[in-house]
């Protein structure tokens, strides 16, 4: 898994990094309450600002996975998931065993979307090994600016062994709800 790197300053001090535990103490105190944030590797990471084509993308697909897996698995949007005791990514949607999170973020994940206009790169280096190292078996980057949908899967060691990308014209089902068909065009004008 590709840590992020803790900040070293002038005369050596090293910036610590923070427990889950740590950080959702914070947040039950109310820290962060205004900013969009989640913590990577025990660094609290400011996330990318939402932009319309961002978010006409994610109301599409959210549209999609609730009529078609509605009654199967929760799909949780832009909600924290817990991958390891530094870690609590959001990501834009995971779609997760169909029971209540009211004690505790989602451990496990079906497969999860990274809906990418600016932060394809981030993506791809940081999220996906976080995700493989987490376990989850399907990870699925919507490329805004591509117009495709990478898929990631076969995790092992911290990776994913096998990427695909499906372009415009293509379509696309996860490996746990084989029957949901993503026509990539769809999620475009």
């Amino acid at each position: 898994m590709q840590a992020l790197e803790v900040p070293v300053f002038e005369g050596g001090a090293v910036a610590r990094r923070m427990t889950r535990a740590e950080y959702d103490r914070l947040v039950e105190l109310g820290f962060y309450q205004d900013e969009r944030v989640e913590l990577i590797h025990g660094i609290v990471v400011r996330m990318a600002p939402i932009g319309p084509l961002h978010s006409e993308v994610i109301d599409r697909l959210n549209l999609l996975l609730i009529r078609a897996l509605g009654d199967r698995a929760r799909v949780r949007v832009q909600n924290p998931t817990l991958a390891d005791d530094e870690s609590e990514p959001q990501p834009d949607f995971a779609i997760v065993p169909l029971k209540s999170y009211a004690k505790g973020h989602p451990a496990e994940a079906y497969f999860v979307i990274e809906v990418a206009d600016s932060s394809l790169g981030y993506d791809r280096k940081t999220k996906a090994p976080l995700y493989a190292a987490s376990g989850v078996p399907e990870y699925w980057i919507v490329d805004v600016k591509g117009k495709a949908i990478e898929v990631y899967s076969a995790p092992s060691a911290g990776l994913y062994a096998e990427m695909r990308r499906v372009e415009l014209d293509g379509t696309m089902s996860p490996a746990a709800f084989p029957d949901f068909v993503v026509g990539v065009a769809s999620l475009f004008d």
